[in-house]
C-alpha cells in the first residue's frame, strides 16, 4: 500500500473485509496479505489523512492488489497516529504510540526548532531529562535503556547543542514510533523503550522540496525520482548559524570561540523487478565546539556526532512470504582537543557497529502472522583514549582500554486470533553476547589495591552471556468500542551507559558487558483498559505497570572521572523497580483536537555499596507528570495550538553538615536524592499561519509562518541548585542553596516553505 502521489510506503495502513470481520495491516514497507476462502468480498482500505478506498473484489485463487492512497483535500494532520484510528483498542500492543510528522510541525517549540524526542515526553509514561532537554525515561528506565533506531541503525547519542535537540530532522522522517511497553520479540538490547524512526523514501513521481528558516537554523529537502515509478531519492540537510550571526559583534575571547551543528539525511530505493527492492539510507551529523584564548596561547576543540549507513534488500517470494535483509554501519564519536604552548591533550571514545539482520513475514492461511529473523552486530567500545605530546614528550593512546564484543539475537512471533473476541501477540527471543580480547581484569584486596590481573589476549573470547526473552501481548474485546490487555516481557541489556546525568552528553562511556560488568534483566507487566466514543473520535486509556530490573550499573559514591584507568573498575550494582498508572484522554476529530496525558508514579533503587544498601528514589523518580496539548484548526489560513506541562521536582542529594578538616570546610550529604527540586510546570503556545493563493500556478510554493512562544509565564523552572559557602573556623559556616535557571519565555518565529 503507497501514497498515490508520491509512492511512499503506508506503515500500519489497514485492511479490513466486512463479510469476514477480519483485517490485517501493512508491515514496514507496504507489503499486507490476508487469507480468505473463495468468493465476493468488499475489501476497505484505510489510513489516517487518506480517502478511505473500498473495492469489490471476486476472490477465486491467490491474487495480487497493488493500493495506491489517495491523500484528502484537508489532511488530518492533527492526528497523533498513522494508524487505524480504532487502533487503540483493536491492535494487542500496548504503551504503543505513532506521531506524524506534520502534527510534530504544528506544536510549540524552543527556538523554533520542531523535535520528535521533544514531542514524545508529552505522552503518559515519558518523562523530559531537564528543562530544554531531548532526552528521556520511559517507566522509571535510564536514558541508556532506551533503544532508538533510524532506519535500523542504532543512534547512540540524540542530542544536538548538548542535549537540547534531538538529531532527528522532521522534514526528513516518514514515520516515529515508541514502544514503551510489551516490546514485541523482533525488538532486542534495552529494558525500557524503541523508538523507531524510519526516514522518507522519497517521491517517486515528480520533484519536490520544503524546508524552513529558523532563529537558529536552517534546513532544506530535495526529493524526486530517479526514474518514474523505478526509484526516488530524498536529501535532506540542516546547519545552525548562530557562529556566522556573532562573529562580527564578537571580541576577545568570543572572537575565537563559537559553536554549531550540522546534520544530513540521505535515502534512495529503486525497484529492480515486481518483487526486489533496494534501499540505501545513511545519517551524519556533527556538533562543533571551540574556545580560543584572547591571547590565542590556549585553544580548544570539542566535536562530535554519529553517522550511520543503512542497505537494505527487500524481495518478495509470494503473495504470503515477504523477506528484509539489512546491513547496517554506526560510528559514534567524542573528542576532545586542547593546546597551550608545546604541549597538546587529546581525549577521544566512541562506538562502533557492524551489523547484519534478516527478517521474514509469513502471513499463513490459517490467519497466523508470523515474524522471524536473526541479527548480528560487531560491537568496537572506545571508553577513553588519551594522546598527547609536552615538547618532545609523546604520548601514545591506551588502546588497551578498547573493547571489543559480539551480540546476536533470533526471534520468532505469532499473531493471532484463536476467538472473535481474543487477539495474541506471542513471540520469543534468544539473545547472546560475547566479549572479546584484548581485556586485562583486575583482583583487588579489601582495600581496593590490586593484587593480581589476568591479560586475555587478542581475539579471545573472554565471557559470554544469553538468555531467552518471552514475550506476550494479549487483547480481550469487551465490547465493538472497548478492550482489555495484558503484556509481559522479559529483556536483556548488554551495553550500558553509565552516567551522572539526565541524558545521554557526549562525554558519557558507552561500555559493554565484561567479566565484571553483567547484563542488565528487567521483567514488565502491564495491563489497560482502552475504550473509544464517539465514532472513535475520543479515544481513553488506563494502563498500570511494573518493572522489575536486575544489575542495575551506577557510579560509585565519590567517584571521580578517571582517563586512565578502566571506567568499570568504578561501577557498581544494584536492582530497580518502577511501578506506575497512566492515563490518557485523546481527542482525534473536529476542529479542536489534542490530549491529555497523565502518570503517578513510583522509581527506586537499590545498591549495596550506595546509600548504606538502604533504597531511594532514582533521579529521575517523578510522582505527579502532566501534559495537556491542544490544537485549534480556527480556518484554513490559522491553526493555534498550546502545550502545557507539570512534573514533580527531579530527586536530588544536598549537604546537610559542614566540618574543618585541616582548615578545609567538607560537607557531610544526606542520604541519596532525600531531597527535592520545586515542581517543574510551563505553557507554551504557537499559531501557524498558512496564507492563500486564489491562483493554482501560485500554489506550487506554498509557505507558513511558525509563531511560538515558550514558557509564556516565565516561569524559572530550576535546572540545577548549588550550595554557596562563606566563612571560616573562627567565624563559622555560612550556607545557601541557590537555583539556576536558563529558559525564561522565549518567542521564536520560523518559516516553513514546500514546492
Amino acid at each position: 500500500m503507497r501514497d498515490a502521489k508520491s509512492s511512499e510506503a503506508l506503515i500500519a495502513a489497514t485492511v479490513y473485509i466486512k463479510e469476514l470481520s477480519k483485517g490485517t495491516q501493512s508491515n514496514h514497507y507496504g507489503f499486507y496479505s490476508i487469507s480468505v476462502p473463495a468468493g465476493n468480498y468488499t475489501v476497505v482500505y484505510s489510513y489516517i489523512g487518506f480517502l478511505t478506498r473500498t473495492e469489490k473484489l471476486s476472490i477465486i485463487d491467490d491474487m495480487t492488489f497493488n493500493v495506491e492512497m489517495e491523500g484528502e483535500n484537508v489532511l488530518k494532520e492533527v492526528e497523533i497516529t498513522s494508524e487505524r484510528q480504532d487502533k487503540n483498542v483493536s491492535g494487542t500492543q500496548m504503551g504503543t504510540i505513532s506521531i506524524s510528522a506534520q502534527k510534530i510541525k504544528k506544536l510549540p517549540v524552543i527556538f523554533g526548532e520542531t523535535d520528535i524526542l521533544k514531542t514524545l515526553q508529552l505522552m503518559p509514561g515519558v518523562q523530559s531529562a531537564g528543562e530544554g532537554n531531548a532526552g528521556f525515561y520511559v517507566r522509571g528506565g535510564g536514558p541508556d535503556q532506551n533503544l532508538i533506531l533510524l532506519d535500523d541503525a542504532v543512534v547512540y547519542n540524540t542530542g544536538h547543542l548538548f542535549g537540547f535537540f534531538s538529531v532527528f530532522n522532521t522534514d526528513a522522517l516518514n514515520n516515529v514510533t515508541l514502544i514503551k511497553g510489551g516490546m514485541p520479540a523482533n525488538y532486542g538490547g534495552r529494558l525500557s523503550s524503541v523508538v523507531d524512526v524510519s526516514m522518507k523514501e522519497g517521491n517517486m513521481k515528480e520533484f519536490h522540496g520544503e524546508g524552513g528558516i529558523g532563529l537558529i537554523a536552517s534546513r532544506l529537502t530535495l526529493e524526486g525520482p530517479i526514474k518514474k515509478n523505478k526509484g526516488s531519492f530524498m536529501l535532506s540537510g540542516r546547519r545552525t548559524y548562530i557562529d556566522v550571526l556573532i562573529k562580527p559583534f564578537a571580541k576577545g575571547s568570543l572572537a575565537n570561540s563559537g559553536y554549531f551543528f550540522y546534520d544530513a539525511n540521505l535515502k534512495a530505493n529503486y525497484k529492480i523487478t515486481e518483487k526486489d527492492r533496494v534501499y540505501l539510507s545513511g545519517y551524519f551529523g556533527r556538533d562543533k565546539f571551540k574556545f580560543g584564548s584572547e591571547s590565542g596561547n590556549f585553544n580548544a576543540e570539542i566535536p562530535w556526532g554519529n553517522s550511520t549507513a543503512t542497505l537494505r534488500w527487500n524481495h518478495l517470494f509470494n503473495n504470503k512470504l515477504f523477506l528484509n535483509t539489512t546491513a547496517v554501519y554506526n560510528d559514534y564519536q567524542f573528542s576532545f582537543g586542547a593546546s597551550q604552548g608545546d604541549v597538546e591533550f587529546k581525549l577521544g571514545s566512541g562506538v562502533k557497529d557492524w551489523n547484519g539482520k534478516m527478517d521474514l513475514d509469513y502471513y499463513s492461511s490459517f490467519n497466523h502472522k508470523f515474524k522471524t529473523g536473526f541479527a548480528y552486530t560487531y560491537h568496537k567500545f572506545i571508553p577513553n583514549q588519551v594522546s598527547g605530546t609536552a615538547g618532545e614528550v609523546k604520548l601514545e593512546p591506551n588502546n588497551a582500554l578498547i573493547k571489543y564484543a559480539h551480540e546476536a539475537g533470533a526471534y520468532i512471533v505469532d499473531e493471532f486470533e484463536p476467538t472473535n473476541w481474543l487477539k495474541v501477540n506471542a513471540g520469543i527471543r534468544y539473545s547472546w553476547f560475547g566479549q572479546i580480547g584484548p581485556y586485562t581484569t583486575y583482583i583487588t584486596d579489601l582495600n581496593g589495591k590490586r593484587t593480581d590481573s589476568t591479560v586475555y589476549g587478542t581475539g579471545n573470547i573472554v565471557k559470554t552471556y544469553g538468555g531467552w526473552e518471552p514475550r506476550l501481548n494479549m487483547r480481550f474485546d469487551l465490547s465493538p468500542t472497548s478492550s482489555f490487555k495484558a503484556s509481559v516481557m522479559k529483556a536483556y541489556q548488554y551495553i550500558h551507559l553509565v552516567s551522572n546525568n539526565g541524558s545521554t552528553l557526549p562525554t558519557d562511556l558507552w561500555v559493554p558487558s565484561t567479566l565484571l560488568v553483567r547484563p542488565q534483566q528487567a521483567w514488565q507487566y502491564s495491563i489497560g483498559y482502552f475504550k473509544n466514543f464517539f465514532d472513535n473520535a475520543l479515544e481513553t486509556s488506563i494502563e498500570l505497570y511494573y518493572k522489575d530490573m536486575k544489575r542495575q550499573v551506577e557510579y560509585r559514591q565519590g567517584y571521580v572521572p578517571n582517563t586512565i584507568q578502566d571506567p568499570e573498575l568504578d561501577f557498581v550494582f544494584g536492582t530497580g523497580e518502577s511501578y506506575g498508572a497512566e492515563f490518557f484522554v485523546n481527542k482525534t476529530k473536529g476542529k479542536f483536537t489534542g490530549w491529555v496525558g497523565y502518570t503517578l508514579s513510583w522509581t527506586y533503587r537499590t545498591f549495596p555499596d550506595l546509600n548504606n544498601g538502604n533504597s531511594y528514589p532514582a533521579k529521575y523518580d517523578r510522582r505527579h507528570d502532566l501534559s495537556i496539548v491542544g490544537s485549534y484548526e480556527m480556518s484554513k489560513k490559522w491553526t493555534f495550538s498550546a502545550v502545557f506541562v507539570y512534573g514533580s521536582g527531579n530527586a536530588i542529594t544536598l549537604p546537610t553538615n559542614y566540618y574543618f578538616i585541616d582548615q578545609n570546610i567538607v560537607p557531610e550529604y544526606s542520604e541519596l536524592n532525600a531531597y527535592r527540586l520545586f515542581p517543574y510546570h510551563r505553557l507554551d503556545i504557537s499559531a501557524v499561519l498558512t496564507p492563500q493563493k486564489k491562483r493554482k500556478k501560485d500554489r506550487r510554493w506554498q509557505g507558513t509562518w511558525a509563531f511560538s512562544v515558550y514558557n509564556i509565564y516565565s516561569r524559572q523552572n530550576p535546572y540545577f541548585l548549588y550550595v554557596d559557602t562563606k566563612g571560616d573556623l573562627q567565624e563559622g559556616v555560612e550556607a545557601s542553596v541557590k537555583q539556576v535557571s536558563i529558559f525564561p519565555i522565549l518567542p521564536s518565529i520560523t518559516y516553513n516553505f514546500k514546492f
